[in-house]
């Protein structure tokens, strides 16, 4: 049986949300981090790199959100949240869908970890990608309700979980981001999501809700 690894408040809870989104039969197994805020020692133990997400999937273990994005949507999901070439939304689906760990929350964990460490100016370069980074995403929303398109994709799993977690931990509106407001929104309107949320975060609030 696929089992989904999550690690409490990590980037886990969008495998989560995947799965509830195409109503899968899964086993979830939750893990909550040590005082350090490092993963305990059975989770680091599932993989070399000692981080969510994992899933184990009989003798298959695996990590790395998008890789397994792509393993549940195609072998169980149908590639039912995966344009295929043919489809309108194809090219927007896999370029947002790179775009969100590899740009997108990079330049922002890039950013926060300069602030923990107590760099008082951070670089302009680091300000500069950070900026376009969330300029790119407020725009896309401007003419799409969906970062793959018409309708969610495996990318809005992966963009979403930043954009939804940074609102949680956020004291502030984004009214300078209106279309990132209102996509957090309808994340958080979603049943699937909901579901998702109260068997990975209990007890956590619902962003924008």
């Amino acid at each position: 049986m696929l089992t989904v690894h999550h690690l409490r408040n990590s980037q886990s809870e969008r495998v989560v949300w995947l799965c509830e989104e195409l109503g899968l039969d899964y086993d979830l197994k939750v893990y909550n981090r040590q005082e350090d805020q490092f993963a305990p020692p059975e989770y680091r133990a599932l993989s070399p790199m000692g981080i969510a997400p994992v899933i184990t999937d009989g003798d298959i273990t695996m990590g790395e959100s998008g890789a397994i994005m792509e393993y549940i949507d195609r072998k169980y999901g149908g590639s039912r949240h995966s344009p295929g070439p043919d489809h309108p939304d194809f090219a927007d689906h896999v370029f947002w869908l790179h775009f969100s760990n590899a740009t997108f929350m990079a330049n922002v964990m890039m950013h926060v970890a300069l602030l923990f460490a107590g760099v008082d100016v951070v670089p302009a370069f680091v300000k500069e990608r950070t900026h376009n980074a969330w300029k790119m995403a407020e725009d896309r929303l401007g003419t799409a309700d969906w970062f793959g398109g018409s309708q969610p994709t495996t990318a809005d799993f992966m963009m979403g979980y930043t954009l939804t977690r940074g609102a949680v931990y956020s004291d502030n509106g984004m009214a300078e981001t209106p279309h990132l407001d209102a996509y957090i929104k309808r994340i958080a309107k979603r049943p699937a999501y909901q579901r998702a949320m109260a068997k990975a975060e209990p007890g956590e609030p619902l962003p924008r809700s």
